[in-house]
């Protein structure tokens, strides 16, 4: 039985803070992101719906939907952006 890789979508608005990055630190989530789509599954937040990956200092988070083979990020910045920006959602 071979395993299908996810398939990467992004929500609009989800590089708020991406593109602020300097270079290599975007070189590293680009490859964390398509490290993402190995059939492989994330790590899951407390009790929430959302998934986090982490490239040190800085968080990937995404919905993952089993059915469809998706995972569609949210949101990518450091720590302390993603704190703020997971209090503001509900999820």
């Amino acid at each position: 039985m071979e395993l299908k890789k996810w398939i990467i979508k992004f929500k609009p608005e989800w590089d708020i803070h991406f593109s602020d990055f300097d270079n290599e630190t975007k070189k590293r989530v680009i490859k964390k992101i398509n490290q993402m789509e190995q059939p492989l599954r994330a790590r899951g937040l407390h009790s929430a719906r959302i998934k986090v990956e982490e490239v040190g200092q800085y968080r990937i988070a995404f919905f993952q939907d089993e059915e469809k083979g998706t995972k569609e990020i949210h949101f990518v910045g450091n720590h302390k952006q993603y704190e703020k920006w997971y209090k503001s959602c509900s999820f």
